[in-house]
């Protein structure tokens, strides 16, 4: 798996404090079958990141998890808040794209912040980037409006779902937008928007049993939301065609399957 949406980098916000804790998050990630993370620190006005703060803290992480021997590759990247794009040139986001690419993680604000998302995305697009919508199940104005993603995805941007939102770790409010953008088609990866190794893990199949008691086998759907459609955003290739989501099962069959276990 490649998880798109992490804050594993140490002293920075508010991921771990220490590069032990940041180790331990490594470790977990392997141990869930993850390959590589983007070390998407949030690039807003409270915490002040600059792109050198997140580079330093890669490389050091880097060096330790190689002495180590942690197979996990770290990923450029950057959470970015609305508030801080217009402080941004180019060459600033250039350095916090996913994995160097051209996509920009751009994060959905919890307040409601009605139609502003939607001259953010054609300005990003305007100048020559694409955009990863983070944790829109989590954001008040696509809850209230699930059209204004379907607006956003229309004009070419991507929806990145948090993995603990659908297992229901942000309230059941977040775990219905969540599912139901997944049912409409508007979510394109699975990431797990992880700050430590036990609370918040890095696991972007966090959801698995919740998802299987709903749908019946989506290993087809997940594995193209955490492998295929990742990696092609990254290397800034043409997302591979969806797999089909199967139908969302009845209360009877999920009850009948719970039971099963």
């Amino acid at each position: 798996m490649i998880d798109l949406h992490t804050h594993i980098l140490h002293g920075l916000d508010d991921g771990p404090p220490d590069l032990d804790g940041s180790v331990a998050m490594a470790r977990a990630a392997v141990r869930a079958g993850t390959t590589a993370v983007a070390t998407t620190s949030h690039i807003n006005v409270g915490f002040g990141l600059t792109t050198e703060h997140l580079r330093a803290a890669r490389a050091e992480l880097a060096e330790r998890l190689e002495r180590d021997g942690i197979p996990l590759e770290l990923l450029a990247g950057g959470e970015v808040a609305p508030e801080k794009l217009p402080d941004l040139d180019d060459a600033t986001l250039r350095a916090v794209t996913l994995g160097g690419g051209d996509c920009i993680l751009l994060e959905c604000p919890f307040p409601p912040v009605g139609a502003a998302m939607e001259p953010m995305v054609a300005d990003l697009h305007r100048r020559g980037f694409t955009v990863l919508l983070a944790h829109p199940e989590r954001s008040a104005s696509f809850q209230q409006d699930p059209g204004r993603l379907r607006r956003l995805v229309d004009m070419g941007a991507w929806a990145q779902v948090t993995s603990g939102a659908l297992d229901g770790g942000f309230g059941e409010r977040a775990q219905r937008a969540g599912m139901a953008m997944l049912e409409a088609g508007l979510v394109h990866v699975l990431a797990s928007d992880s700050h430590d190794p036990q609370y918040r893990p890095p696991d972007p199949r966090l959801a698995d049993r919740a998802l299987a008691e709903r749908y019946g086998d989506i290993e087809e759907q997940l594995a193209w939301m955490t492998e295929a459609a990742p990696a092609a955003l990254v290397a800034g290739t043409p997302l591979p065609p969806r797999p089909a989501l199967p139908r969302a099962r009845g209360m009877r069959a999920r009850l009948r399957s719970w039971s099963a276990r």
